[in-house]
Protein backbone atom coordinates (compact mmCIF):
# COMPACT_ATOMS: atom_id res chain seq x y z
CA UNK A 1 0.00 0.00 0.00
CA UNK A 2 1.50 3.56 -0.94
CA UNK A 3 0.72 7.32 0.29
CA UNK A 4 1.05 9.42 -1.91
CA UNK A 5 1.98 12.55 -0.38
CA UNK A 6 2.75 16.47 -1.50
CA UNK A 7 6.78 15.71 -1.24
CA UNK A 8 7.30 12.23 -0.27
CA UNK A 9 5.44 8.58 -0.94
CA UNK A 10 5.21 6.32 1.61
CA UNK A 11 4.78 2.16 1.29
CA UNK A 12 4.35 -0.36 3.55
CA UNK A 13 4.23 -4.27 3.52
CA UNK A 14 1.64 -6.25 5.39
CA UNK A 15 1.65 -10.38 5.71
CA UNK A 16 -0.06 -12.44 7.81
CA UNK A 17 1.99 -13.94 10.00
CA UNK A 18 1.64 -16.73 12.70
CA UNK A 19 -1.99 -15.83 12.27
CA UNK A 20 -2.06 -12.24 12.75
CA UNK A 21 -1.46 -9.37 9.87
CA UNK A 22 1.79 -7.68 10.90
CA UNK A 23 3.33 -4.58 9.32
CA UNK A 24 6.55 -6.02 7.77
CA UNK A 25 8.85 -2.90 5.85
CA UNK A 26 7.73 0.49 5.00
CA UNK A 27 9.79 2.69 2.12
CA UNK A 28 9.52 6.04 1.58
CA UNK A 29 10.82 8.00 -1.92
CA UNK A 30 10.35 11.80 -3.26
CA UNK A 31 6.92 12.24 -4.62
CA UNK A 32 6.95 12.59 -8.43
CA UNK A 33 4.17 14.57 -9.34
CA UNK A 34 5.49 17.54 -10.62
CA UNK A 35 8.28 18.46 -13.06
CA UNK A 36 10.82 17.39 -14.19
CA UNK A 37 9.20 13.62 -13.71
CA UNK A 38 5.37 14.53 -14.11
CA UNK A 39 4.58 11.04 -13.21
CA UNK A 40 3.43 9.57 -9.60
CA UNK A 41 4.30 6.10 -10.60
CA UNK A 42 7.64 6.88 -10.44
CA UNK A 43 8.01 7.43 -6.75
CA UNK A 44 5.33 5.07 -5.89
CA UNK A 45 7.49 2.22 -7.41
CA UNK A 46 10.81 3.99 -6.14
CA UNK A 47 8.90 3.53 -2.49
CA UNK A 48 8.12 0.55 -3.47
CA UNK A 49 11.54 -1.10 -4.88
CA UNK A 50 13.11 0.54 -1.09
CA UNK A 51 10.30 -2.05 0.29
CA UNK A 52 11.78 -5.02 -1.56
CA UNK A 53 15.55 -4.22 -0.61
CA UNK A 54 14.32 -4.16 2.87
CA UNK A 55 12.41 -7.18 2.87
CA UNK A 56 14.63 -8.96 -0.06
CA UNK A 57 11.18 -9.60 -1.44
CA UNK A 58 10.59 -9.24 -5.50
CA UNK A 59 7.80 -6.84 -5.51
CA UNK A 60 8.69 -5.11 -9.18
CA UNK A 61 8.78 -6.54 -12.56
CA UNK A 62 12.66 -6.09 -13.63
CA UNK A 63 11.43 -6.45 -17.13
CA UNK A 64 8.48 -3.96 -17.28
CA UNK A 65 9.21 -2.16 -13.66
CA UNK A 66 5.16 -2.98 -13.14
CA UNK A 67 4.05 -4.91 -9.45
CA UNK A 68 4.38 -8.41 -9.46
CA UNK A 69 0.77 -9.74 -8.66
CA UNK A 70 -0.65 -12.10 -7.45
CA UNK A 71 2.10 -13.28 -4.83
CA UNK A 72 3.69 -16.70 -6.06
CA UNK A 73 6.61 -17.88 -3.15
CA UNK A 74 9.12 -15.35 -2.43
CA UNK A 75 7.94 -12.41 -4.56
CA UNK A 76 4.95 -10.11 -5.51
CA UNK A 77 1.95 -9.32 -3.30
CA UNK A 78 -2.00 -10.01 -3.83
CA UNK A 79 -3.32 -6.64 -3.18
CA UNK A 80 -2.14 -2.94 -3.81
CA UNK A 81 -3.73 0.20 -2.68
CA UNK A 82 -3.29 3.42 -2.29
CA UNK A 83 -4.26 6.69 -1.04
CA UNK A 84 -2.93 10.99 -2.28
CA UNK A 85 -2.95 13.89 -1.32
CA UNK A 86 -0.23 14.70 -3.96
CA UNK A 87 0.09 18.06 -5.94
CA UNK A 88 -1.57 19.62 -3.03
CA UNK A 89 -4.42 17.29 -2.50
CA UNK A 90 -7.80 17.90 -3.38
CA UNK A 91 -8.63 21.43 -3.76
CA UNK A 92 -12.18 22.71 -3.10
CA UNK A 93 -13.95 25.89 -3.98
CA UNK A 94 -17.42 25.68 -2.11
CA UNK A 95 -20.45 28.30 -2.97
CA UNK A 96 -23.40 28.41 -0.27
CA UNK A 97 -26.13 30.73 0.39
CA UNK A 98 -26.00 31.54 3.95
CA UNK A 99 -22.02 31.26 5.33
CA UNK A 100 -23.19 29.63 8.75
CA UNK A 101 -25.63 27.46 7.21
CA UNK A 102 -25.73 25.62 4.27
CA UNK A 103 -22.61 27.26 2.90
CA UNK A 104 -21.30 25.39 6.26
CA UNK A 105 -22.69 22.35 5.76
CA UNK A 106 -21.10 21.92 2.50
CA UNK A 107 -17.82 22.66 3.77
CA UNK A 108 -18.36 20.04 6.21
CA UNK A 109 -19.27 17.72 3.48
CA UNK A 110 -15.90 18.73 1.47
CA UNK A 111 -13.70 18.37 4.51
CA UNK A 112 -14.94 14.91 5.79
CA UNK A 113 -14.30 14.16 1.63
CA UNK A 114 -10.56 14.83 2.36
CA UNK A 115 -10.44 18.15 0.60
CA UNK A 116 -8.81 21.16 1.34
CA UNK A 117 -11.26 24.04 1.22
CA UNK A 118 -9.23 26.75 -0.75
CA UNK A 119 -12.49 29.32 -0.06
CA UNK A 120 -15.92 29.70 0.89
CA UNK A 121 -18.18 31.73 -1.30
CA UNK A 122 -21.86 33.14 0.32
CA UNK A 123 -24.04 35.99 -0.37
CA UNK A 124 -23.24 37.56 3.44
CA UNK A 125 -19.74 37.33 3.00
CA UNK A 126 -19.23 40.93 2.51
CA UNK A 127 -18.03 41.02 -0.46
CA UNK A 128 -19.63 42.60 -3.68
CA UNK A 129 -20.79 40.45 -6.65
CA UNK A 130 -17.26 41.64 -8.57
CA UNK A 131 -14.77 40.92 -5.71
CA UNK A 132 -16.38 37.40 -5.60
CA UNK A 133 -16.50 36.18 -9.21
CA UNK A 134 -12.69 37.92 -8.94
CA UNK A 135 -11.90 35.36 -6.64
CA UNK A 136 -13.54 32.36 -7.98
CA UNK A 137 -11.47 33.50 -11.06
CA UNK A 138 -8.17 33.78 -9.09
CA UNK A 139 -8.35 30.20 -7.52
CA UNK A 140 -8.69 27.50 -10.39
CA UNK A 141 -9.94 24.61 -7.80
CA UNK A 142 -10.37 20.93 -8.87
CA UNK A 143 -13.81 21.52 -8.22
CA UNK A 144 -16.86 22.93 -6.72
CA UNK A 145 -19.32 22.59 -4.73
CA UNK A 146 -22.62 24.35 -4.53
CA UNK A 147 -25.42 24.05 -1.96
CA UNK A 148 -28.46 26.75 -0.68
CA UNK A 149 -32.12 26.56 0.17
CA UNK A 150 -34.03 23.75 2.03
CA UNK A 151 -35.88 21.09 -0.39
CA UNK A 152 -39.54 23.14 -1.02
CA UNK A 153 -37.82 26.76 -0.36
CA UNK A 154 -37.00 29.51 -2.51
CA UNK A 155 -34.90 28.87 -5.41
CA UNK A 156 -33.96 32.38 -6.29
CA UNK A 157 -31.01 33.18 -4.32
CA UNK A 158 -28.97 29.56 -5.41
CA UNK A 159 -29.39 30.31 -8.79
CA UNK A 160 -28.03 33.87 -8.45
CA UNK A 161 -25.19 32.42 -7.21
CA UNK A 162 -25.18 30.04 -9.80
CA UNK A 163 -25.30 32.78 -12.35
CA UNK A 164 -21.81 33.89 -10.35
CA UNK A 165 -20.37 31.16 -11.28
CA UNK A 166 -20.90 31.29 -14.44
CA UNK A 167 -20.09 34.59 -14.98
CA UNK A 168 -16.46 34.20 -13.28
CA UNK A 169 -16.01 31.20 -15.80
CA UNK A 170 -13.93 28.92 -13.31
CA UNK A 171 -10.89 27.00 -14.86
CA UNK A 172 -9.55 23.42 -13.16
CA UNK A 173 -6.21 24.10 -11.21
CA UNK A 174 -5.10 20.71 -13.46
CA UNK A 175 -6.04 21.76 -16.95
CA UNK A 176 -6.05 19.33 -19.60
CA UNK A 177 -8.80 20.99 -21.73
CA UNK A 178 -11.66 19.97 -19.65
CA UNK A 179 -14.41 21.54 -17.71
CA UNK A 180 -14.36 22.08 -14.53
CA UNK A 181 -16.56 19.31 -12.42
CA UNK A 182 -19.09 21.56 -10.28
CA UNK A 183 -21.42 19.15 -7.98
CA UNK A 184 -24.85 21.02 -6.69
CA UNK A 185 -25.96 19.81 -3.93
CA UNK A 186 -28.87 21.93 -2.73
CA UNK A 187 -32.82 22.73 -3.66
CA UNK A 188 -33.51 20.13 -5.53
CA UNK A 189 -36.04 22.31 -6.87
CA UNK A 190 -33.90 24.66 -8.47
CA UNK A 191 -31.41 21.75 -10.69
CA UNK A 192 -33.13 22.85 -14.23
CA UNK A 193 -32.95 26.65 -12.89
CA UNK A 194 -29.27 26.09 -11.97
CA UNK A 195 -27.98 24.07 -14.92
CA UNK A 196 -29.45 26.77 -17.14
CA UNK A 197 -27.46 29.21 -15.34
CA UNK A 198 -24.37 27.59 -15.42
CA UNK A 199 -24.73 26.47 -19.30
CA UNK A 200 -21.63 25.06 -20.43
CA UNK A 201 -18.93 26.47 -18.55
CA UNK A 202 -18.96 23.85 -16.06
CA UNK A 203 -19.41 20.01 -15.77
CA UNK A 204 -22.63 19.96 -14.02
CA UNK A 205 -22.94 16.97 -11.41
CA UNK A 206 -26.59 16.58 -9.37
CA UNK A 207 -26.62 15.02 -6.37
CA UNK A 208 -29.10 15.19 -3.23
CA UNK A 209 -29.19 18.14 -0.94
CA UNK A 210 -26.90 18.75 1.76
CA UNK A 211 -29.57 20.61 4.08
CA UNK A 212 -33.17 18.73 2.57
CA UNK A 213 -34.76 20.33 6.09
CA UNK A 214 -32.90 23.02 8.07
CA UNK A 215 -32.82 20.51 11.27
CA UNK A 216 -31.19 17.83 9.63
CA UNK A 217 -27.53 17.80 7.30
CA UNK A 218 -27.26 15.10 4.58
CA UNK A 219 -23.28 15.43 3.55
CA UNK A 220 -23.10 11.32 2.89
CA UNK A 221 -24.28 11.60 -0.91
CA UNK A 222 -22.29 14.67 -1.85
CA UNK A 223 -19.17 13.50 0.00
CA UNK A 224 -19.73 10.14 -2.10
CA UNK A 225 -20.40 12.24 -5.45
CA UNK A 226 -16.75 14.01 -4.39
CA UNK A 227 -14.92 11.05 -4.08
CA UNK A 228 -16.27 9.73 -7.54
CA UNK A 229 -15.53 12.82 -9.31
CA UNK A 230 -12.27 12.74 -7.57
CA UNK A 231 -11.20 9.83 -9.14
CA UNK A 232 -13.35 10.44 -12.66
CA UNK A 233 -12.45 14.14 -13.30
CA UNK A 234 -9.16 15.16 -11.31
CA UNK A 235 -7.00 12.20 -10.95
CA UNK A 236 -7.46 11.59 -14.52
CA UNK A 237 -5.71 14.54 -15.57
CA UNK A 238 -2.92 14.24 -12.72
CA UNK A 239 0.11 13.28 -14.52
CA UNK A 240 0.86 9.44 -13.81
CA UNK A 241 -2.55 8.64 -12.00
CA UNK A 242 -4.25 6.76 -14.88
CA UNK A 243 -1.28 4.32 -14.52
CA UNK A 244 -1.72 4.16 -10.66
CA UNK A 245 -5.19 3.73 -11.00
CA UNK A 246 -4.99 0.47 -13.31
CA UNK A 247 -2.24 -0.47 -10.25
CA UNK A 248 -4.64 -0.07 -7.65
CA UNK A 249 -7.17 -3.41 -6.91
CA UNK A 250 -9.49 -0.61 -5.45
CA UNK A 251 -10.12 3.08 -5.99
CA UNK A 252 -7.40 5.79 -4.90
CA UNK A 253 -8.62 7.69 -1.35
CA UNK A 254 -7.92 11.12 -0.85
CA UNK A 255 -5.58 10.73 2.32
CA UNK A 256 -7.29 13.15 4.75
CA UNK A 257 -10.54 10.89 4.20
CA UNK A 258 -8.80 7.45 4.71
CA UNK A 259 -7.65 9.42 7.96
CA UNK A 260 -11.30 10.50 9.03
CA UNK A 261 -12.71 7.02 7.74
CA UNK A 262 -9.78 5.51 10.09
CA UNK A 263 -10.82 7.96 12.86
CA UNK A 264 -14.62 6.93 12.55
CA UNK A 265 -13.64 3.00 12.90
CA UNK A 266 -11.76 3.79 15.89
CA UNK A 267 -14.50 4.94 18.14
CA UNK A 268 -16.77 2.85 16.83
CA UNK A 269 -14.51 -0.05 17.98
CA UNK A 270 -13.17 1.70 21.23
CA UNK A 271 -16.64 3.18 21.86
CA UNK A 272 -15.56 6.71 22.71
CA UNK A 273 -15.12 10.04 21.41
CA UNK A 274 -12.24 9.95 19.41
CA UNK A 275 -9.75 13.47 18.38
CA UNK A 276 -6.66 12.73 16.10
CA UNK A 277 -4.57 15.03 14.84
CA UNK A 278 -1.58 15.39 11.98
CA UNK A 279 0.64 18.39 12.73
CA UNK A 280 3.10 18.92 9.23
CA UNK A 281 5.06 21.28 8.19
CA UNK A 282 2.27 23.39 6.05
CA UNK A 283 -0.68 22.31 7.93
CA UNK A 284 -2.75 20.67 10.90
CA UNK A 285 -5.39 18.40 10.11
CA UNK A 286 -7.93 17.79 13.28
CA UNK A 287 -10.32 14.77 12.93
CA UNK A 288 -13.12 14.12 15.61
CA UNK A 289 -15.76 12.10 16.32
CA UNK A 290 -17.65 13.42 19.19
CA UNK A 291 -21.59 12.51 20.35
CA UNK A 292 -21.46 10.38 16.92
CA UNK A 293 -20.70 13.61 14.71
CA UNK A 294 -17.72 13.46 12.31
CA UNK A 295 -15.75 16.52 11.35
CA UNK A 296 -12.59 17.58 10.05
CA UNK A 297 -10.82 21.03 10.03
CA UNK A 298 -7.55 21.95 7.99
CA UNK A 299 -5.53 25.06 9.56
CA UNK A 300 -4.17 25.20 6.07
CA UNK A 301 -1.66 28.13 7.52
CA UNK A 302 -0.66 26.48 10.94
CA UNK A 303 2.75 24.11 10.74
CA UNK A 304 6.19 23.22 11.68
CA UNK A 305 8.27 24.52 8.74
CA UNK A 306 6.72 26.44 5.89
CA UNK A 307 3.94 27.93 7.72
CA UNK A 308 6.06 28.31 11.20
CA UNK A 309 6.04 32.51 10.70
CA UNK A 310 2.41 31.74 10.77
CA UNK A 311 2.26 30.32 14.09
CA UNK A 312 4.18 33.04 15.63
CA UNK A 313 2.22 35.67 14.22
CA UNK A 314 -1.32 34.21 15.42
CA UNK A 315 0.01 32.82 18.82
CA UNK A 316 2.92 35.50 19.65
CA UNK A 317 6.21 35.43 21.19
CA UNK A 318 4.70 34.87 24.54
CA UNK A 319 2.84 32.58 23.48
CA UNK A 320 5.33 30.12 22.13
CA UNK A 321 7.96 30.80 25.29
CA UNK A 322 5.48 30.32 27.93
CA UNK A 323 6.55 26.75 27.07
CA UNK A 324 9.92 27.36 26.84
CA UNK A 325 11.90 26.29 30.25
CA UNK A 326 15.25 27.98 29.30
CA UNK A 327 15.77 31.64 29.35
CA UNK A 328 16.39 32.99 26.13
CA UNK A 329 16.13 36.51 24.92
CA UNK A 330 13.03 37.52 22.56
CA UNK A 331 15.63 38.05 20.13
CA UNK A 332 17.10 35.09 20.24
CA UNK A 333 13.36 33.35 20.13
CA UNK A 334 12.76 35.38 17.03
CA UNK A 335 16.47 35.09 15.33
CA UNK A 336 15.83 30.60 15.71
CA UNK A 337 12.45 30.76 14.33
CA UNK A 338 13.46 32.75 11.71
CA UNK A 339 16.30 30.36 10.63
CA UNK A 340 13.53 27.66 10.84
CA UNK A 341 11.55 30.17 8.22
CA UNK A 342 14.53 30.52 6.02
CA UNK A 343 15.42 26.24 6.24
CA UNK A 344 12.12 24.76 6.95
CA UNK A 345 12.96 21.33 6.03
CA UNK A 346 15.94 21.18 8.51
CA UNK A 347 15.37 19.17 11.96
CA UNK A 348 17.05 20.21 15.14
CA UNK A 349 20.52 19.34 15.68
CA UNK A 350 20.98 21.00 19.53
CA UNK A 351 18.58 20.11 22.60
CA UNK A 352 17.52 23.87 22.44
CA UNK A 353 16.34 23.51 19.12
CA UNK A 354 14.19 20.80 20.17
CA UNK A 355 12.89 22.69 23.08
CA UNK A 356 11.81 25.38 21.10
CA UNK A 357 10.05 23.04 18.05
CA UNK A 358 8.16 21.31 20.76
CA UNK A 359 7.10 24.82 22.12
CA UNK A 360 5.80 26.19 18.87
CA UNK A 361 4.29 22.40 18.05
CA UNK A 362 1.77 23.26 21.43
CA UNK A 363 1.05 26.75 19.83
CA UNK A 364 0.34 25.12 16.57
CA UNK A 365 -1.70 22.77 17.85
CA UNK A 366 -3.52 24.90 20.54
CA UNK A 367 -4.62 27.41 17.83
CA UNK A 368 -5.85 24.56 15.04
CA UNK A 369 -7.75 22.95 18.05
CA UNK A 370 -9.55 26.23 18.55
CA UNK A 371 -10.76 26.59 14.68
CA UNK A 372 -11.79 23.20 15.42
CA UNK A 373 -13.92 23.28 18.08
CA UNK A 374 -15.96 26.02 16.58
CA UNK A 375 -16.60 24.19 13.30
CA UNK A 376 -17.65 21.25 15.63
CA UNK A 377 -20.87 22.33 16.44
CA UNK A 378 -24.92 21.63 15.91
CA UNK A 379 -26.23 23.31 13.16
CA UNK A 380 -26.79 26.69 12.79
CA UNK A 381 -30.16 28.43 12.63
CA UNK A 382 -32.07 25.68 13.64
CA UNK A 383 -35.51 27.02 15.91
CA UNK A 384 -35.75 24.92 19.17
CA UNK A 385 -38.66 24.92 21.28
CA UNK A 386 -37.77 26.28 24.27
CA UNK A 387 -38.68 24.68 27.54
CA UNK A 388 -38.19 25.29 31.22
CA UNK A 389 -35.09 23.58 31.80
CA UNK A 390 -33.52 25.73 28.91
CA UNK A 391 -33.52 28.36 31.54
CA UNK A 392 -30.99 26.43 33.27
CA UNK A 393 -29.13 24.96 30.01
CA UNK A 394 -26.86 27.24 28.50
CA UNK A 395 -25.62 25.18 25.42
CA UNK A 396 -27.71 25.76 22.18
CA UNK A 397 -27.26 24.26 19.05
CA UNK A 398 -23.90 26.51 18.15
CA UNK A 399 -22.14 25.35 20.91
CA UNK A 400 -19.03 22.98 20.44
CA UNK A 401 -19.62 19.18 20.57
CA UNK A 402 -15.78 18.57 21.42
CA UNK A 403 -16.74 17.95 25.20
CA UNK A 404 -13.41 17.85 26.87
CA UNK A 405 -14.67 15.54 29.63
CA UNK A 406 -16.19 12.62 27.47
CA UNK A 407 -13.06 12.29 24.90
CA UNK A 408 -11.47 9.08 25.64
CA UNK A 409 -8.85 8.88 23.21
CA UNK A 410 -6.35 11.40 21.49
CA UNK A 411 -4.06 10.53 18.59
CA UNK A 412 -1.50 12.74 17.45
CA UNK A 413 0.88 12.30 14.33
CA UNK A 414 3.23 13.84 12.35
CA UNK A 415 7.28 14.24 12.79
CA UNK A 416 7.31 16.34 15.76
CA UNK A 417 4.54 13.90 17.43
CA UNK A 418 5.79 10.42 15.97
CA UNK A 419 9.31 11.04 15.96
CA UNK A 420 9.92 12.75 19.52
CA UNK A 421 12.98 11.46 21.01
CA UNK A 422 11.38 10.46 23.97
CA UNK A 423 7.68 9.47 24.23
CA UNK A 424 6.89 11.38 27.60
CA UNK A 425 7.91 14.48 24.79
CA UNK A 426 4.74 13.55 22.66
CA UNK A 427 2.38 13.12 25.58
CA UNK A 428 3.07 16.13 27.33
CA UNK A 429 3.00 18.14 24.08
CA UNK A 430 -0.65 16.47 23.50
CA UNK A 431 -1.61 17.01 27.34
CA UNK A 432 -0.61 20.99 27.10
CA UNK A 433 -1.78 21.48 23.59
CA UNK A 434 -5.68 20.06 23.46
CA UNK A 435 -5.66 19.97 27.75
CA UNK A 436 -8.14 17.13 28.37
CA UNK A 437 -10.64 16.57 31.58
CA UNK A 438 -11.26 13.91 33.42
CA UNK A 439 -9.98 10.31 31.64
CA UNK A 440 -8.39 10.55 28.45
CA UNK A 441 -5.93 7.94 26.54
CA UNK A 442 -3.07 8.81 24.26
CA UNK A 443 -1.46 7.15 21.50
CA UNK A 444 0.40 8.61 18.74
CA UNK A 445 0.52 7.01 14.94
CA UNK A 446 3.92 5.48 15.05
CA UNK A 447 4.61 5.85 11.43
CA UNK A 448 1.98 7.64 9.74
CA UNK A 449 -0.12 4.50 8.94
CA UNK A 450 -3.63 5.34 9.65
CA UNK A 451 -4.08 6.59 5.83
CA UNK A 452 -3.31 3.16 4.36
CA UNK A 453 -5.03 0.86 7.12
CA UNK A 454 -8.25 3.75 6.28
CA UNK A 455 -8.34 2.54 2.72
CA UNK A 456 -7.47 -1.51 3.94
CA UNK A 457 -10.50 -1.11 5.81
CA UNK A 458 -12.67 -0.94 3.45
CA UNK A 459 -11.35 -4.05 1.95
CA UNK A 460 -10.44 -5.97 4.80
CA UNK A 461 -11.41 -4.79 8.18
CA UNK A 462 -10.11 -7.76 10.12
CA UNK A 463 -6.34 -6.85 8.42
CA UNK A 464 -6.36 -2.92 9.17
CA UNK A 465 -7.71 -3.44 12.98
CA UNK A 466 -4.85 -5.97 13.37
CA UNK A 467 -1.91 -3.51 12.19
CA UNK A 468 -3.42 -0.72 13.82
CA UNK A 469 -3.61 -2.57 17.11
CA UNK A 470 -0.25 -4.18 16.62
CA UNK A 471 1.79 -2.02 14.61
CA UNK A 472 0.76 1.67 14.23
CA UNK A 473 -0.85 2.71 17.05
CA UNK A 474 2.08 3.83 20.13
CA UNK A 475 -0.15 3.36 23.29
CA UNK A 476 1.75 6.19 25.54
CA UNK A 477 -0.82 5.63 28.47
CA UNK A 478 -3.60 7.48 30.30
CA UNK A 479 -3.96 11.32 31.56
CA UNK A 480 -6.20 11.80 34.58
CA UNK A 481 -7.03 15.42 34.66
CA UNK A 482 -9.43 16.45 37.99
CA UNK A 483 -10.85 20.19 37.09
CA UNK A 484 -12.66 22.35 39.20
CA UNK A 485 -12.04 26.14 40.69
CA UNK A 486 -8.93 28.03 41.32
CA UNK A 487 -7.29 26.95 43.98
CA UNK A 488 -3.74 27.88 45.42
CA UNK A 489 -0.59 26.02 44.68
CA UNK A 490 -0.27 22.27 46.72
CA UNK A 491 -3.84 22.43 47.98
CA UNK A 492 -5.69 19.43 47.83
CA UNK A 493 -7.42 18.65 44.69
CA UNK A 494 -7.74 14.67 45.11
CA UNK A 495 -6.84 11.63 46.40
CA UNK A 496 -5.84 8.95 43.87
CA UNK A 497 -5.62 5.06 44.62
CA UNK A 498 -3.58 2.84 41.20
CA UNK A 499 -4.41 -1.05 41.79
CA UNK A 500 -2.53 -3.02 39.28
CA UNK A 501 -3.99 -6.56 38.33
CA UNK A 502 -1.97 -8.43 40.75
CA UNK A 503 -0.10 -6.08 41.55
CA UNK A 504 1.10 -3.11 44.12
CA UNK A 505 -2.16 -0.50 44.81
CA UNK A 506 -0.54 3.41 45.29
CA UNK A 507 -1.68 5.79 46.95
CA UNK A 508 -1.23 9.35 46.03
CA UNK A 509 -2.54 13.09 47.45
CA UNK A 510 -2.45 15.02 43.95
CA UNK A 511 -1.89 19.06 45.03
CA UNK A 512 -3.06 21.68 42.63
CA UNK A 513 -0.53 22.63 40.07
CA UNK A 514 1.48 19.19 40.11
CA UNK A 515 2.29 16.87 37.52
CA UNK A 516 2.40 13.12 38.70
CA UNK A 517 3.86 10.03 36.59
CA UNK A 518 2.99 6.39 37.71
CA UNK A 519 4.43 3.89 35.31
CA UNK A 520 2.28 1.43 34.18
CA UNK A 521 3.14 -0.99 31.05
CA UNK A 522 1.91 -0.99 27.89
CA UNK A 523 -0.80 -3.71 27.89
CA UNK A 524 -1.02 -3.47 31.43
CA UNK A 525 -3.97 -2.01 33.40
CA UNK A 526 -4.89 -0.63 36.78
CA UNK A 527 -7.73 -0.32 38.47
CA UNK A 528 -8.18 3.70 39.41
CA UNK A 529 -10.18 5.34 42.02
CA UNK A 530 -10.06 8.99 42.02
CA UNK A 531 -11.84 10.66 45.02
CA UNK A 532 -11.91 14.47 43.78
CA UNK A 533 -11.38 17.25 46.58
CA UNK A 534 -14.94 19.72 46.87
CA UNK A 535 -16.09 21.15 43.72
CA UNK A 536 -13.45 19.29 41.27
CA UNK A 537 -14.91 16.38 38.66
CA UNK A 538 -12.82 13.55 37.77
CA UNK A 539 -15.01 12.25 35.03
CA UNK A 540 -18.04 11.25 37.23
CA UNK A 541 -19.64 14.54 38.66
CA UNK A 542 -18.62 17.48 40.87
CA UNK A 543 -16.86 15.87 44.27
CA UNK A 544 -18.04 12.44 42.85
CA UNK A 545 -15.93 9.42 43.73
CA UNK A 546 -14.56 8.25 39.74
CA UNK A 547 -13.41 4.35 39.36
CA UNK A 548 -12.37 2.78 36.50
CA UNK A 549 -9.97 0.99 34.68
CA UNK A 550 -6.76 2.61 33.17
CA UNK A 551 -4.77 1.51 30.65
CA UNK A 552 -0.42 2.00 30.82
CA UNK A 553 1.57 3.19 27.94
CA UNK A 554 5.22 3.74 27.34
CA UNK A 555 4.76 6.50 29.59
CA UNK A 556 2.35 5.39 31.97
CA UNK A 557 -0.60 7.07 33.77
CA UNK A 558 -0.12 10.84 34.05
CA UNK A 559 -2.22 12.38 37.04
CA UNK A 560 -2.61 16.07 35.69
CA UNK A 561 -3.67 18.71 38.65
CA UNK A 562 -2.67 21.78 36.63
CA UNK A 563 -6.00 23.43 36.22
CA UNK A 564 -8.20 23.86 33.24
CA UNK A 565 -6.89 26.34 31.43
CA UNK A 566 -3.41 25.19 32.39
CA UNK A 567 -1.99 27.73 35.16
CA UNK A 568 1.67 29.30 34.27
CA UNK A 569 2.47 31.79 36.71
CA UNK A 570 2.88 35.26 35.63
CA UNK A 571 6.72 36.09 36.22
CA UNK A 572 9.51 33.95 34.42
CA UNK A 573 11.34 32.81 37.37
CA UNK A 574 8.17 31.19 38.82
CA UNK A 575 6.70 29.88 34.85
CA UNK A 576 10.35 28.33 34.42
CA UNK A 577 10.47 26.67 38.45
CA UNK A 578 7.08 24.93 36.86
CA UNK A 579 8.10 23.87 33.44
CA UNK A 580 10.97 22.22 35.04
CA UNK A 581 8.99 20.32 37.96
CA UNK A 582 6.78 19.08 35.37
CA UNK A 583 9.27 18.35 33.10
CA UNK A 584 11.35 16.84 35.67
CA UNK A 585 8.05 14.57 36.73
CA UNK A 586 7.72 13.22 33.70
CA UNK A 587 12.10 12.91 32.40
CA UNK A 588 11.44 15.06 29.45
CA UNK A 589 14.64 16.06 29.20
CA UNK A 590 17.94 15.39 30.37
CA UNK A 591 19.32 16.67 33.54
CA UNK A 592 20.93 19.92 31.74
CA UNK A 593 17.84 21.08 30.91
CA UNK A 594 15.68 19.80 33.44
Amino acid sequence: MTDCGSTSTKAILIERRDGQYRLVARGEAPTTVEAPWEDVTRGVRNAIAEVGEVTGRRLLDPHSGGLITPSRGDEGVDLFLSTSSAGGGLQMLVVGVVRNMTAESAERAALGAGAIVTEVIAFNDHRRPHEQIERIRHLRPDMILLSGAVDGGSTSHVVKLAELVAAAEPRPRLGGGGRLPLIYAGNVAAREEVSSALGECVDLVLTENLRPILERENLGPARARIHEVFLEHVMARAPGYAQLMDLCDSPIVPTPAAVGDMVKRIAAEEGCDVLAVDIGGATTDIFSMFDGQFNRTVSANLGMSYSVANVLRAAGLPGVMRWVPLHLEERELRDRLLNKMIRPTTVPQLLEELVLEQAVAREALRLAFQQHRGFASGLKGVHRAHGMGDAFHQAGPDATLADMMRLGLIIGSGGVLSHAPRRAQAALMLIDAFQPEGVTRLAVDSVFMLPQLGVLANVHAEAARQVLRNDCLVRLGTCVAPVGPAVRAGCAVASVQLTERDGPRREIRLGAGELVRVPLAAGAQAHLCVRPARGFDAGAGPGAVLETDVDGGEVGVILDARGRPIALAADEPGRLAQLRRWHAALDLYPEAIA
